[in-house]
């Protein structure tokens, strides 16, 4: 790996993690310009479906006989996991963050690759390790702390909005795990286009039919705030990550992703002057050791190298 292509995969990896970061401070922004879940959800997939399917179409033009080799149960298992990984996890995400603050949504949120390592010793018989379960009490001992926190001035909405969270954190945790194969046989890129592609489409139909026309609110700052967020922290982003993995590998981008929740707070209490106590501050530290417990492995010896 040369020293340009580390770096271009490193600035990569870094601002499509801030740019990901900007997405709860985009949707309460579009919450406080008077829109809701549904809404956003709806709003941010029919700005983002233009783009995944031009990207989609470039991609099959440019090599149209890997699309048409791969078998019907391949396509199925693209849009199974686009409805659990964009779709589910993403409305959860988007209706806990009208209950409780960016800080919280964002930390809760980021406790995934925990449920991704629980998943794994559920369905494939990975061993739970004590490192895992050291990652699992760090985490939500630190999550609780900013609940408790929280659940004082928001009553019980605070233990609904966490709890939908949690949920789409596992599941995007089951779509991360489930995907891994697939990603493995068709490269990233050609997989996020398709499986985002079909996560857009299943918001249009299923919102399509089901959202009140009449409550639908709509005003210039809601446009603006879900653009951005379909632009910004959603397309752009999905793609720098997948060419930061390309080029550094998973276990890399997913340490540097580990910036994603101080860029979050920053921006929180800067932005929407969310408040940050020592209850903020502690349990932000707490979540961050739970996962760099399971992210971050230890550096092995090169055994080729001499010791200097």
């Amino acid at each position: 790996m040369t020293r340009q292509h580390f770096w271009i995969g490193f600035l990569l990896a870094v601002f499509g993690t801030l740019l990901f970061s900007v997405k709860s401070i985009f949707i309460k922004l579009a919450y406080n310009a008077g829109s809701d879940a549904d809404s956003v959800m709806l709003l941010r997939m029919s700005f983002a479906l233009p783009v995944y399917a031009l990207i989609a179409w470039w991609l099959w033009h440019k090599n149209p006989t890997k699309g048409r080799q791969q078998p019907l149960s391949l396509w199925l298992k693209l849009i199974a996991l686009g409805f659990i990984g964009y779709f589910l996890s993403s409305w959860l995400d988007l209706l806990g963050l009208e209950l409780i603050s960016a800080q919280l949504e964002r930390l809760t949120l980021f406790t995934y690759p925990i449920m991704v390592a629980i998943l794994g010793a559920l369905f494939f018989k990975q061993p739970l390790t004590r490192k895992i379960i050291f990652a699992l009490a760090f985490s939500y001992i630190g999550i609780w702390l900013i609940y408790a926190q929280e659940a004082r001035f928001g009553g019980e909405g605070v233990a609904l909005g966490t709890l939908l969270v949690a949920l789409a954190a596992f599941s995007f945790a089951f779509y991360v795990l489930f995907s891994r194969h697939i990603i493995a046989q068709v490269g990233s890129l050609w997989f996020t286009s398709w499986a985002m592609l079909a996560a857009c489409l299943w918001v249009i139909i299923y919102f399509g039919i089901t959202l009140d026309l009449n409550n639908f609110n709509l005003n210039a700052d809601i446009l603006l705030w879900t653009f951005l967020l379909a632009l910004f922290s959603t397309v752009i982003p999905s793609f720098m990550i997948s060419e930061a993995i390309a080029r550094l590998g998973p276990a890399q981008t997913g340490i540097i992703g580990s910036l994603g929740p101080l860029f979050t707070v920053g921006l929180a209490v800067w932005i929407l002057a969310e408040p940050f106590t020592l209850s903020h501050l502690f349990g932000f530290i707490f979540v961050m050791i739970g996962v760099s417990i399971l992210t971050i492995k230890r550096q092995q010896p090169n055994k080729d190298k001499p010791h200097v």
